[in-house]
């Protein structure tokens, strides 16, 4: 239980030290062995708990709890203050729901209710720790040179607050994965809402308040059902332990009641349909926070609630809920990033859609979705951050995040490009292992029969490559004249940027060795399916395949990597050339520039027609679903 401590305090006391140190050389000492022993931490967590299956921890509860209540009054009297200094009324009213319910639970509920095990660790809690203390680690280190080049824009030096923000978002997430009390990852659960809100809205520009304040009204839905949940399970049951829950018949109403809320939570958090608006305007947040919170982290913690909830779904009221708007989200969000340019839009709805997809393996609730989901979730973590630190350091150095703009990336800043084409071939191409991970997931739609799963994954997969490929032929164009601007990028970024390239490429290698070790002995613990499903859906040919088609590719890149200049070559532009790649005499005698332009179908997939259609049936499927739990329940 030390460990554990220790990774839910210890970033929290560095988030301290941090806020008090304006100089960029005492914030390097202090950030980077702290990251550093945060990733140590949570890799010997790991080691010492992957054998023994769930372990729980007694701790004392009562004075924490009250400690916590004390907080979530104060963190509610900022929210109040914040909504009315800006004119923003509806969080905070919201805010105050939340809390009456939180209070009214402590001081009428709470008393009949005993905590046995407040702390556990499992199989998938430790996938969640080394997402948590190996990329997000890295993601701090990275901000070191980034939030360096983004001062130079601004005079008002609060990079003290930016990494005050990151690290206790840390601890917030280790307390997410390592809380069995379910007031506990309530109370942690808005500590990371509240560290987005502070983070979106850290510009303090008019576009930023107002994103951050959409953001932390959404949440604060997620919330208040978070909160009905455990009055639910309280009130009716006597419990607060995550292990009785799962424990519990599914046949029974107010439990299902109690899931079904839990769930809306984690629908709210992961960026799912209708609610997924918040996670597109987090995106005016600088690069890091992207990363981290809006991508490879803290919508994880929607994802990890459904995941841990998946035994309670499958054909029921709740289930079919979430696996209909898992369904909805990944494919529409799917579409509407056919019509985006700007890069970190598209990463924001490619974000949506594969959250959409782990979402709608764990409303299924068998064996081999959950496998899928959780795969998912670690190839997606990484490969996603990878892809957002790119597109940042790229906007610091060419000036925009346009897609557009990125023509000849490849010889003004080769070696991010080169990492870029390996974030992007990960999360499309096979043998990489968002692909793998897809293909086991549509198996899994196949086994439950479900047309809708079916329809969603197959083109939503389709559409997933064109937007994908389009920016991929951006990546991979080399335009002549292009001076190379790489000299300017921070030595944290290319440090960290290269270990995330790397880890797309070793997780890949080591997928087998997840599965068998790491997913698979949770999902016997949890469905009593002693199968690794990586043998059974792909066969024992899978891995040599998998593993030489992962070598060949590696061996070509580097290849191409290393000749690109000796193969530049004099191009074809259906008119003749005038020397300089650039331009081209066309059968008039005219000069014409070169343009490459991407087709982007904003009539067929613009953002406004998708989220039309995504609100009305996601909205009706909550509506009915929420509808058929009450009723029942009545």
């Amino acid at each position: 239980m030390d460990l554990l401590l220790f990774l839910m305090i210890f970033p929290s006391i560095v988030a301290a030290i941090l806020l008090l140190v304006k100089s960029d050389r005492v914030r390097n000492v202090i950030v980077i062995p702290a990251a550093a022993i945060i990733m140590v931490a949570s890799i010997w967590t790991a080691a010492k708990y992957l054998d023994g299956g769930a372990v729980f921890f007694e701790l004392e509860s009562e004075l924490i709890n009250q400690l916590m209540t004390v907080c979530e009054v104060a963190l509610c009297l900022v929210i109040v203050y914040l909504g009315y200094k800006y004119k923003r009324y509806t969080a905070p009213i919201l805010s105050i729901i939340q809390t009456g319910f939180l209070l009214w639970y402590e001081l009428t509920v709470a008393d009949n209710v005993s905590v046995s095990h407040s702390l556990y660790i499992d199989q998938l809690s430790i996938v969640m720790l080394l997402i948590i203390g190996i990329i997000g680690s890295l993601i701090t280190i990275y901000a070191l040179g980034y939030m360096r080049d983004f001062q130079k824009h601004s005079t008002d030096d609060r990079r003290n607050w930016f990494f005050f923000l990151m690290f206790v978002f840390l601890s917030a997430m280790f307390g997410i994965v390592f809380s069995n009390n379910i007031v506990w990852m309530f109370f942690f659960w808005e500590i990371t809402t509240l560290c987005s809100f502070a983070l979106i809205g850290y510009t303090r520009t008019e576009e930023a308040i107002k994103n951050s304040f959409k953001q932390v009204t959404l949440n604060l839905i997620g919330g208040i059902a978070f909160i009905c949940a455990i009055i639910v399970l309280g009130s009716q049951y006597n419990i607060m332990e995550l292990d009785v829950l799962l424990s519990m018949d599914k046949g029974a109403g107010y439990v299902m009641l109690a899931v079904a809320l839990l769930s809306l939570a984690g629908i709210v958090k992961a960026a799912q349909m209708p609610f997924h608006s918040w996670l597109l305007g987090a995106m005016v947040a600088p690069t890091p926070t992207s990363a981290l919170l809006h991508s490879s982290t803290m919508v994880k913690a929607g994802v990890f609630i459904i995941l841990k909830l998946s035994p309670m779904y499958g054909n029921n009221y709740v289930g079919y809920m979430v696996m209909a708007i898992g369904g909805i989200t990944f494919l529409l969000a799917s579409m509407a990033a056919i019509s985006q340019s700007n890069a970190k839009r598209v990463l924001a709805y490619s974000t949506i859609a594969n959250l959409g997809l782990i979402v709608a393996c764990g409303g299924v609730g068998s064996y081999e979705a959950v496998w899928a989901g959780v795969m998912l979730l670690i190839f997606h973590a990484v490969t996603k951050s990878l892809l957002f630190l790119c597109v940042g350091t790229a906007e610091h150095n060419i000036g925009s995040r346009n897609i557009e703009d990125m023509d000849g990336l490849f010889t003004r800043m080769p070696k991010l490009a080169a990492l870029m084409i390996i974030g992007i071939a990960g999360m499309f191409l096979a043998p990489f292992g968002m692909l793998i991970s897809k293909w086991a997931a549509m198996t899994a739609f196949v086994n439950s029969e479900n047309i809708i799963l079916i329809v969603s994954i197959c083109f939503g997969s389709a559409v997933t490559a064109f937007y994908w490929g389009k920016w991929l032929g951006k990546l991979v164009a080399i335009v002549a004249n292009q001076k190379n601007v790489e000299k300017d990028v921070h030595k944290e970024e290319w440090t960290v940027l290269g270990v995330l390239a790397a880890s797309v490429i070793a997780i890949c290698f080591a997928f087998p060795a997840i599965s068998r070790f790491i997913v698979s002995p949770y999902l016997l613990s949890v469905f009593g399916v002693p199968i690794d499903p990586i043998l059974s859906t792909f066969g024992t040919g899978y891995v040599i395949v998998v593993l030489a088609m992962l070598a060949i590719l590696i061996a070509l890149f580097v290849s191409l990597f290393n000749r690109s200049e000796r193969l530049e070559k004099t191009n074809y532009m259906c008119g003749v050339n005038t020397g300089d790649n650039l331009s081209f005499a066309s059968a008039m005698g005219e000069n014409v520039n070169v343009s490459l332009r991407n087709w982007y179908m904003e009539g067929w997939f613009g953002e406004e027609r998708i989220d039309k259609i995504g609100l009305a049936i996601t909205v009706l499927t909550l509506v009915i679903a929420f509808g058929a739990m009450v009723g029942g329940v009545l």
